[in-house]
């Protein structure tokens, strides 16, 4: 990450998924980056989006190894077992949609809440957040994928919101919203991710170039993998 200062300090939140493997990888062998912290369920301290306690506690934990100059949000869910992305209103059920909120929406919510304060202040910082193109509202041309559309769209919205709110504490800081694409993984996997998808170490790859070449000036975008502003 050659925009960030030398030594810059690093964490990334959901680092056992594939991308967020993927971000921990690269970020390993930059000889800029000094510190790097990884956050997941197993992780210590843990966070855990199924248990809100966790975030703050994570958050509070991690405030003597701050300030942090690069912040990764690298969680999600398409699907569980039970719950496949419905593809008519018909297939709409509370619990299906209520999951994908507290994983998509309200944990990432809450995760920008308690960690954006842990930004570098005197020097340029960033957070990105995994979103996904499908969140689009200007995009959607397909329709179907109600709950997962939903809850990125709402994701969205609140990065959108915290940007403005950071830009008065953190002048130097870009907060965005970020597209992977599709990436071969256990979320895509029933959707031919491996037939389709890029391996996640490409999409992070991409990903951590987009953010590199992003200023204060962009925070509160949402950017895809290559490099395109995306319509909210």
């Amino acid at each position: 990450m050659k925009s960030l200062p030398n030594g810059y300090n690093a964490l990334i939140i959901g680092s056992t998924g594939e991308i967020g493997s993927a971000f921990a990888e690269y970020l390993e062998k930059d000889p800029g980056c000094s510190n790097l912290v990884r956050l997941s369920r197993n992780s210590t301290p843990p966070l855990d989006y199924n248990d809100e306690s966790s975030i703050a506690d994570a958050a509070r934990q991690l405030r003597s190894q701050a300030p942090f100059h690069l912040i990764l949000i690298a969680t999600g869910m398409l699907h569980q077992a039970n719950q496949l992305p419905e593809k008519r209103l018909s297939g709409l059920t509370a619990q299906q949609m209520a999951d994908n909120f507290r994983i998509n929406t309200i944990g990432p919510a809450l995760t920008i809440a308690q960690f954006s304060p842990l930004l570098a202040r005197d020097s340029r910082s960033l957070m990105g957040v995994l979103s996904a193109k499908i969140g689009s509202i200007g995009d959607n041309r397909l329709g179907g994928w109600y709950s997962y559309r939903a809850s990125k769209a709402a994701l969205n919205m609140v990065v959108r919101t915290a940007a403005i709110e950071l830009a008065r504490t953190h002048p130097m800081a870009a907060l965005v919203a970020l597209h992977p694409g599709t990436v071969n993984s256990r979320l895509s996997a029933p959707f031919r991710g491996a037939e389709i998808g890029r391996p996640a170490t490409d999409a992070a790859s991409d990903l951590l170039s987009v953010l590199d070449q992003l200023s204060s000036d962009n925070s509160g975008t949402f950017w895809s993998y290559n490099g395109e502003q995306l319509p909210w």
